[in-house]
């Protein structure tokens, strides 16, 4: 996982984006010093002109990098699949049979083994549905954001019943878009909320909505652990992780998903927190009504 994310880096950081933003800053310098000496019309408009058709080519140059980026990255991981199925069919077929030969720490290697391959198979899995995203046409319909807030409350529950969680759910929020991608949305951030108040003796996460000028900002509120504002912006970017993996599990993935889900709807998403104080995932949509 490392090399693709230092080839990546090493891909975006290319001559291509260091010539567009020396090309770009010299034509408007040009442009600046021509409106203060000798403000032509004519020529001014034809370097306008030639600024835009670089931006143009350029623009077009890096979205080629950033979908052979996708396609690398979906090839590597589809290609690791394979492998490590078998390793973890291997390492449990030595746990059936062999049992009687190992030794408790044999038997303990063994089982690391197969969770650790079992947990890279579901960051492999991650990574593949979040290359996906980039490429899937968008299926608008109304989907009630409430409605699948509702069904996740109960499935969480139902999965760790010892838990005390009130649930506060506004209803008939609804919005234009793609009715699968946005349940990936609210069931990120739902899970999310769910995770990290598990420390709590009764846990509150709240989903609802709220008017900001023209637009609807739709929120997920918890009073979990929270977290440090000066990493807002980190846990958004793929295998940033703000808190312990081995008090809090997950892939690392689940927010950069949601991100680019939003962002693919025209929308946006950030987060408030404190400290042992809760977080709040604020996401708006393009088309959000009630």
């Amino acid at each position: 996982m490392n090399i693709d994310k230092e080839i990546a880096s090493s891909m975006l950081n290319t001559s291509h984006a260091v010539d567009l933003k020396t090309a770009v800053h010299t034509s408007l310098k040009t442009i600046r010093t021509m409106l203060e000496e000798r403000p032509d019309n004519e020529e001014i408009s034809e370097l306008t002109q030639k600024v835009e058709l670089l931006l143009t080519e350029q623009t077009e140059r890096l979205e080629t990098i950033n979908r052979d980026l996708e396609a690398f990255n979906y090839s590597v991981a589809h290609d690791l699949c394979a492998p490590l199925k078998r390793i973890c069919g291997f390492t449990r077929a030595l746990q059936q049979q062999y049992a009687g030969r190992l030794d408790l720490d044999g038997m303990d290697y063994l089982e690391r083994i197969y969770k650790s391959s079992q947990h890279m198979n579901e960051l492999i899995e991650a990574l593949l549905q979040l290359s996906q995203l980039s490429y899937l046409s968008l299926k608008r319909e109304v989907v009630d954001l409430s409605q699948i807030a509702s069904d996740t409350a109960q499935d969480l529950r139902q999965g760790t019943p010892e838990r005390t969680v009130e649930f506060t759910i506004q209803p008939r929020i609804r919005t234009f878009g793609d009715a699968n991608l946005l349940e990936i949305v609210m069931r990120n951030l739902l899970r999310n909320a769910w995770k990290f108040t598990s420390r709590r003796d009764v846990a509150l996460i709240e989903f609802g909505a709220r008017e900001s000028g023209s637009e609807k900002t739709c929120f997920v509120r918890d009073n979990g652990i929270g977290f440090d504002m000066a990493n807002a912006e980190r846990m958004f970017h793929a295998f940033q992780r703000l808190h312990n993996s081995a008090e809090f599990p997950g892939n690392g993935i689940g927010l950069t998903t949601v991100q680019r889900i939003i962002t693919r709807h025209g929308g946006r998403i950030w987060a408030e927190g404190e400290v042992d104080k809760g977080a709040t995932f604020y996401f708006t949509l393009q088309s959000c009504i009630t």
